[in-house]
C-alpha cells in the first residue's frame, strides 16, 4: 500500500502543488474524473500510454485515504 501511495506526489512547481501521478502533470482529480465518466482502466492506459496500472490504483487508494475521516463537510451546490 505504501508503495502505491509513493506514486502520488505534490510539488509546488507541478500543477501548483495538486496531488499528481509520479510528479507528472496528470492529477489525481483528472484520473478520478476519467474513472467516474465510465472509462475502464484499459481505456485510460490506451489513451495515456505514459500511465501504468498501478498509477490508477494509487489514485483510488489516495482518494480513499483522503476521505477516511470522522467528519465530512458537505459541499454547497452552486
Amino acid at each position: 500500500m505504501k508503495d502505491l501511495l509513493s506514486r502520488i506526489t505534490t510539488n509546488v512547481n507541478v500543477m501548483h502543488g495538486k496531488p499528481c501521478i509520479r510528479n507528472m502533470r496528470f492529477s489525481v482529480s483528472q484520473m478520478l474524473e476519467l474513472l467516474s465518466s465510465g472509462m475502464t482502466e484499459e481505456d485510460i492506459l490506451n489513451d495515456y500510454p505514459f500511465l501504468e496500472k498501478d498509477d490508477i490504483s494509487a489514485c483510488i487508494l489516495y482518494a480513499s485515504k483522503m476521505f477516511d475521516t470522522k467528519r465530512v463537510i458537505p459541499l454547497k451546490s452552486a
